[in-house]
């Protein structure tokens, strides 16, 4: 499916892939500015997408603009990725009744509406594809999470421009969507090449008739989105040394030089497309006949997180900072098959301090290899 040649959606023709996506009883959720910072809100037209706006992002800092230009996506992400979307921040799992001396148990399912996310970007398609790993393989797959990805279909935007903390190349993971995707845009001055990617894509695809794209544009395509990589200035280059690197720095010195900056503020977990701590809390009500179940996002960074029978076993930044990153870039590939980072670059932003995970990990393995040199 994902062989079939691009074809080409003009932009003035795009109100009618929004159409089309209505005619299937998709809702459209899409980026739009708000508050200073993108978001995922629901859309009901062009005139809500980001049009002329860009975005500015380093270590610690974010700012969006207005430009002169006419990009539609020129915005490449903000702090919400869409595993909110799938993975909700407080889901409710059930409810607890009694009644005289009976007690009943109703599972608190959830009844999502058919969504069409559109201008989803390739890192976050691949961290939506981690968490169908983490959520639905295996003997226990996740109801909740099922239902909720059922109901989602995925129109990816590739990447032509990067920022400072991007680095999905050096993962493999971008600029350009390789799967997860139903259909995958890239965009053009006055046009988009639109790329199917399956069969409910194809099936929205087909009603507009559009024509293919020659080779020339399928090379410009190409063209721009390698640009695109060239031009991320980080990387993690010592992938090839995980999951066992990362292990024989357990004891390092640089856990507790970065924890003199960390903050444990949770930032980085917060805006990450793949972590999915959570925690389970009971909510009574005041009669103490009725009990909610829901799950919370939580984070590692937490002190209650690593609270158990009333003993942290990880009472320091230094051991939180360590259980993040090396749950995220080793252990996780030992338990999933796959690394927790898509190189989207959020954490880098958005942690006010600006600690760079591609940094940390450069600097633990070369200092590991220089005390290993004779």
């Amino acid at each position: 499916m994902t062989n079939a040649i691009p074809q080409i959606l003009p932009k003035s023709g795009f109100p009618r892939l929004i159409e089309a996506l209505r005619a299937h009883h998709y809702r459209i959720v899409g980026p739009v500015v708000r508050d200073g910072a993108l978001h995922w809100d629901e859309i009901a037209g062009v005139e809500d997408l980001p049009i002329g706006w860009q975005d500015t992002q380093q270590p610690g800092q974010y700012r969006l603009e207005r430009t002169e230009t006419t990009t539609w996506f020129g915005i490449v992400h903000g702090p919400d990725s869409i595993k909110r979307l799938t993975f909700v921040p407080r889901e409710p799992l059930l409810t607890i009744e009694r009644k005289a001396k009976k007690v009943t148990v109703t599972p608190q399912m959830p009844e999502p509406t058919p969504t069409a996310l559109l201008g989803v970007r390739a890192c976050d398609v691949a961290g939506l594809l981690v968490h169908d790993r983490i959520f639905l393989q295996g003997r226990y797959a996740d109801p909740y999470y099922q239902v909720r990805r059922d109901a989602l279909l995925v129109i990816a935007v590739n990447c032509t421009r990067a920022h400072k903390t991007c680095f999905c190349a050096s993962m493999g993971t971008g600029p350009r969507a390789q799967s997860g995707y139903d259909l995958a845009l890239t965009e053009f001055e006055d046009e988009f090449l639109v790329s199917v990617g399956s069969e409910k894509g194809r099936e929205i695809i087909e009603l507009l008739e559009l024509p293919s794209a020659s080779p020339a544009y399928q090379r410009q395509e190409q063209e721009r989105i390698d640009a695109c990589a060239a031009s991320q200035v980080r990387g993690l280059q010592e992938q090839h040394r995980l999951p066992q690197g990362l292990y024989e720095v357990h004891e390092h010195p640089r856990w507790e030089t970065v924890a003199h900056r960390c903050l444990a503020c949770a930032n980085c977990t917060m805006v990450c497309p793949t972590c999915f701590c959570h925690t389970v809390e009971d909510h009574p009500d005041l009669s103490h006949t009725r009990n909610e179940r829901v799950r919370l996002w939580d984070s590692c960074f937490t002190p209650q997180h690593g609270m158990i029978h009333g003993k942290n076993f990880r009472p320091t930044i230094a051991d939180r900072y360590r259980m993040w990153l090396t749950h995220k870039l080793a252990s996780w590939i030992d338990q999933f098959g796959v690394s927790g980072c898509v190189g989207c670059g959020r954490c880098l932003t958005w942690c006010p301090v600006g600690i760079d995970l591609t940094e940390e990990l450069h600097a633990l393995m070369r200092e590991n290899v220089d005390q290993a040199t004779p």
